[in-house]
């Protein structure tokens, strides 16, 4: 894994800004973390054991 410094961050953030602006970033924001809470959720009900993988 890459090790990113400072200004790395810094100038991911500035491009993060300017392609999407100010004013989307949280709702962007908002959206993965709902998209992560439902894959987190999804691989959790996965991972139970006793069910089979339904063939398809």
């Amino acid at each position: 894994m890459p090790n990113f410094g400072w200004t790395e961050i810094l100038l991911i953030i500035v491009v993060v800004l300017l392609l999407f602006g100010a004013r989307k970033l949280p709702d962007l924001a908002r959206a993965i973390g709902r998209s992560l809470s439902e894959f987190k959720k999804g691989r959790a009900e996965g991972d139970q054991p006793g069910e089979k993988p339904k063939d398809q």
